[in-house]
């Protein structure tokens, strides 16, 4: 059962003086189609059938985006159109799933670079219990900061309330939900102290292991703060159920929408990775492409109600994307196949850059080169876009282009899109 958006709002806990943005990132996973999404294609006379949409509806258009006649597309570009920015013609220079998801949510085509998300929370908040917070996917932190993967919230209790102390729900007893006993845990908290204070001591001790050691410290030391988010979590009953879709097709976005905005509400996290598979269409592409779409972006809808319900919708930033897109085609079996060319689409409140679309493909979903001032086709001097861009662009906005973390993994050689104004 769904939690209430009539339930009470929440009270910040002060578990950081931060009060910049929070950062989520929605990784549709297995290669979303874009021309059935935010880059909508019709059919082509000569060429094979790129959608089956096509033949009988047309390219829809609200302020200055266009969007396709496909699933729930209308109800959720008519309603955010104002916050989001979609980027078109990002070429992930690859057919491969393993490539295409570290390439996009890296910005770099082979391992070893960190999740925007990872350096978001590396740079920010490195010392909050829960600062970078991941339900799947790619979650690569390059040694700069730890992930928290939130599956089962009962668990999150027994680390919080190690002892069965708090308040629990039902008739459950502390005594009888503790998860380690009073010997045990002081047992344990006398060994953490000891073993940080050792190796805090230990000579030769470099930068980064220092500051790994802090960050862990510190993050112990606002266990408080991570009470406060237990307490906020609703009960078992009001988190929300996974959705079973057809075939194979399941979600979980709506809980990690719930989790994610309570932890943003009572300062334990920064930044989040929502996390949808099942793209990955090579049959019945419409059928799947139609459940997913309508599922990701009811839980997009859900994630800024629900953010707006506790106070934390008007510093969010939210980046959805996928590994690659979709064959301008269908094959034998009506699916379609790997192809390079994606999307992002960037949605926050009340900026001058929204309203957009940038980015330019071709009827068949080839990108053209693309002016970086301009933001407009350039054939002469313009570039494709790959995700690199889009990265160096968003580390710039967020603040992120100067900190140690970016300083050890940079976007050299690579051109400023004005995405960002």
């Amino acid at each position: 059962m769904a939690a209430p958006l009539t339930s009470p709002v929440l009270q910040a806990v002060g578990a950081s003086d931060y009060s910049g943005k929070l950062c989520v990132f929605v990784q549709a996973e297995g290669g979303w189609d874009p021309t059935s999404f935010c880059d909508p294609k019709v059919n082509t006379p000569g060429e094979k059938v790129i959608n089956h949409w096509a033949e009988n509806d047309e390219v829809r258009e609200t302020g200055n985006i266009l969007y396709a006649s496909f699933a729930d597309n209308a109800k959720f570009f008519e309603k955010y159109y104002e916050r989001m920015l979609v980027v078109n013609g990002v070429d992930a220079q690859t057919n491969s799933h393993s490539v295409g998801v570290v390439h996009n949510w890296s910005g770099r085509n082979s391992e070893g670079y960190p999740a925007m998300t990872a350096l978001m929370a590396a740079t920010r908040a490195p010392e909050l219990p829960l600062s970078y917070v991941n339900y799947g996917g790619f979650s690569h932190t390059a040694g700069l900061t730890r992930y928290t993967r939130l599956d089962n919230p009962a668990l999150l209790r027994s680390i919080a309330y190690p002892r069965g102390e708090g308040e629990w729900p039902g008739s459950v007893s502390p005594e009888d939900s503790a998860f380690i006993n009073f010997e045990d845990w002081n047992a344990m908290t006398r060994y953490r102290l000891e073993t940080v204070t050792r190796l805090k001591a230990r000579a030769g001790l470099l930068p980064g292991e220092r500051r790994r050691l802090d960050h862990y410290d510190a993050a112990f030391a606002s266990r408080e703060a991570l009470k406060g988010f237990v307490d906020a979590l609703p009960r078992d009953e009001d988190l929300e159920d996974l959705v079973v879709g057809p075939g194979y097709l399941g979600s979980g976005l709506r809980r990690q929408v719930q989790l994610t905005v309570l932890a943003f509400k009572t300062g334990v996290a920064v930044s989040a990775d929502l996390h949808l598979w099942g793209f990955d269409t090579h049959t019945a592409n419409d059928a799947g492409q139609n459940w997913l779409f309508t599922n990701l972006t009811d839980a997009v809808d859900y994630l800024w109600e629900y953010a707006e319900l506790h106070g934390v919708a008007d510093r969010m930033i939210v980046v959805i994307g996928s590994d690659f897109g979709r064959t301008n085609f269908y094959n034998a079996d009506d699916g379609k196949d790997h192809w390079p060319i994606g999307s992002f689409v960037v949605m926050e409140k009340n900026q001058s850059w929204t309203n957009r679309a940038v980015g330019e493909t071709d009827g068949l979903h080839f990108a053209h080169r693309i002016n970086p001032t301009t933001l407009e086709r350039d054939d002469a001097n313009g570039t494709i876009i790959y995700p690199k861009h889009v990265h160096k662009a968003l580390r710039r906005y967020l603040g992120l282009e100067n900190s140690q973390g970016a300083a050890r993994f940079p976007f050299n050689n690579t051109e400023d899109f004005a995405f960002f104004g």
